[in-house]
């Protein structure tokens, strides 16, 4: 098994062949192959002139959003999304490469937290900071040895509040201690103009990196999980 490094390396530099259009995606969605130095690895291509225009997002950004949702689960210590590169030399031009995760899709959110919801709790605040407009119970996978993934963030990182999700079991609970640090931790990186500040940046608009650190601050400021105000915060299709 390859570690994230050397599967952000193969991301990033192996030679690129499209296996087939994966089914279900309203953008154009491709299985890939990314092969460096006799290593191999799967994974999701979305290019940017697959991405349907959308009133509320800027046409073409879907990619960087990806990428973006990535630099902060590693950064901010969640490690939930698979690793994800930008590339922009693809076979179909400029998009987001992320490692595909082997996965039983009738195994999504709706089933694990029936077995394992408190796993789920350090990602509703993963959604929250990245104001997630998309958490559909399919864009929650688990791997072959139990561990969670989340897949699909290219609608995120809005300035406005777009939040919505399948994951409220947490509404107005307090954010326990671990959250809290791995918030606080998050805050001081995102204040870093050399360092993960400046990563996000490079993805995202200077009013959505700023308003990612707002995020942060406003959720250590409240302390408890958001309330659902009304049913426009669930994505549709829930699965």
């Amino acid at each position: 098994m390859s570690s994230a490094a050397e599967v952000l390396t193969m991301l990033e530099h192996g030679s690129l062949e499209i296996l087939g259009r994966l089914p279900y995606s309203s953008n154009y969605t491709f299985l890939a192959t990314a092969c460096l130095e006799g290593s191999e690895v799967r994974a999701v291509y979305k290019p940017r002139r697959g991405e349907r225009p959308l009133w509320d997002f800027p046409e073409g950004t879907l990619a960087a959003r990806e990428v973006a949702a990535y630099t902060i689960s590693d950064a901010g210590g969640w490690g939930v999304v698979p690793p994800t590169v930008l590339r922009t030399d693809a076979p179909m031009g400029e998009g987001s490469l992320q490692e595909f995760i082997e996965h039983d899709p009738n195994r999504h959110y709706f089933v694990l937290a029936e077995e394992r919801l408190q796993d789920f709790l350090s990602l509703a605040a993963f959604d929250i900071v990245i104001n997630n407009a998309d958490r559909k119970g399919g864009h929650v996978i688990e791997d072959a040895t139990g561990k969670l993934w989340a897949v699909d963030h290219g609608l995120s990182f809005n300035t406005e509040d777009k939040l919505r999700t399948v994951i409220w079991e947490f509404s107005g609970d307090p954010l326990d201690g671990a959250v809290i640090a791995q918030l606080t931790a998050l805050k001081d990186m995102l204040l870093d103009s050399e360092g993960l500040g400046g990563d996000l940046g490079s993805l995202l608009s200077p009013p959505e990196a700023a308003a990612t650190l707002l995020r942060v601050e406003a959720l250590l400021a409240e302390g408890v999980f958001p309330v659902p105000e009304s049913e426009y915060r669930l994505p549709w299709p829930l699965v």
